[in-house]
């Protein structure tokens, strides 16, 4: 059922409203009269258009908002497979252990699973001050139903002012299951969180646009404040074995005959890239000029000991295959040394790889945009200046 209604007495078929709405969802009958289709929004920049005003909205009665002053602490899903937690969860700690302090307030981890309770333990040494740990069979694999379910639960029993989840496949999957049951925000593939220190709102800064503006979104009415952030974006906390916390078991809310989907099998793609990981990566753009060219590439990857690494243009162009590529669109990294050869450096990709500790650009045009975030700029031709580079490596390497 369409959300706008149009009053077809006061309607003189203008055309104004079709012509206004941007979902194309307004046309005119066969009597020149104004008609909505399912694609309408209810966004309302019809009504203003209307010369007659024949269009209106019917007034929905808002949600009783639930007192959010009782809401405190800062969570974080822990995210594990078969019982080895996931790098990404103790990046979430650890900048959730420093929102936390800011607040005052306590860390809280939620570790899902079957036979997990030494990553509780895990999760106290990365920062948390508390942990609560769900131990059943139902929860050995990752399934969207128990999981989502379980978390709610904790949520409405618990009340965290803010949750925050890895913006892995699961938690991509797990954070919008679990956001749309406690009816609040969520902010996906953030590149920073702080505090407002006016307000103790939580400030989710994300790309926007493609990638050319960076937006800070806010959630000042409903709780918990929910975002996901991506691999590498936050520095892994170094774990203090010798911390002390509590761990609070609590039980699954489903059982199996009360799941509908199976885990058959997992298949594990062979020579995966483990771009998140890499210490060292070199990576190819536009400027590679085809997938031969990621040759010397590889070469010198594989002399330093690190990953191959792409931009969306060689990927897009199909050199190489996704699993390298790094930016907004494919993989965050922050290693030790990153290579740029033949990458121009647009802000897209620039998302994804400027938090890398030491940055080195080659390319031939001096005003690529790469060269302002590098910390070593190589003028000249990949293909003379790459291979340069490797024989060197090799001979200061002994290899």
């Amino acid at each position: 059922m369409a959300l706008l209604e149009i009053n077809r007495k006061e309607c003189i078929g203008c055309g104004a409203c079709v012509t206004a709405c941007p979902f194309g969802a307004l046309s005119l009958d066969s009597e020149n009269i104004a008609v909505v289709s399912e694609a309408c929004t209810a966004c309302g920049a019809c009504i203003s258009e209307c010369p007659v005003e024949a269009l209106s909205l019917p007034q929905v009665k808002k949600a009783e908002v639930e007192d959010i002053s009782a809401y405190r602490g800062v969570w974080v899903w822990v995210e594990q497979f078969r019982g080895e937690a996931g790098s990404i969860s103790w990046e979430m700690a650890g900048q959730g252990r420093k929102l936390a302090d800011q607040l005052g307030t306590t860390l809280t981890a939620c570790v899902l699973g079957h036979n997990v309770e030494h990553i509780a333990h895990e999760a106290i040494a990365y920062g948390a001050d508390r942990v609560f740990l769900v131990d059943d069979p139902t929860l050995a694999v990752y399934r969207t139903d128990p999981y989502a379910r379980c978390l709610v639960e904790l949520v409405r029993k618990y009340k965290p002012e803010i949750f925050l989840l890895g913006a892995s496949s699961r938690g991509r999957d797990l954070a919008g299951a679990v956001a749309t049951q406690l009816y609040t925000g969520l902010t996906a593939d953030c590149t920073g969180l702080d505090i407002e220190p006016e307000t103790n709102l939580l400030l989710q800064t994300r790309p926007a646009f493609g990638g050319n503006i960076m937006a800070t979104i806010k959630c000042p009415n409903h709780r918990p404040q929910m975002a996901t952030v991506r691999h590498r974006v936050f520095e892994m906390p170094v774990p203090d074995p010798t911390r002390q916390g509590q761990i609070v078991r609590e039980k699954a809310v489903m059982g199996e005959e009360d799941i509908a989907s199976k885990v058959v099998d997992f298949i594990v793609q062979e020579g995966e890239v483990n771009l998140a990981d890499a210490k060292i990566i070199v990576s190819g753009g536009r400027g590679v000029k085809g997938p031969e060219g990621f040759e010397p590439i590889r070469e010198l990857a594989e002399v330093l000991g690190g990953a191959v690494g792409a931009s969306r243009a060689a990927v897009d162009a199909g050199w190489i295959p996704y699993a390298h590529q790094v930016g907004q669109t494919g993989r965050t990294v922050r290693p030790d040394l990153y290579i740029a050869c033949g990458i121009s450096g647009a802000i897209q990709h620039q998302a994804g790889m400027k938090t890398s500790k030491v940055i080195v650009a080659i390319n031939k045009d001096p005003e690529a945009p790469i060269f302002q975030i590098a910390h070593y700029g190589i003028v000249g031709d990949l293909f003379k200046v790459v291979p340069a580079l490797t024989e060197a490596f090799r001979k200061r390497l002994n290899k």
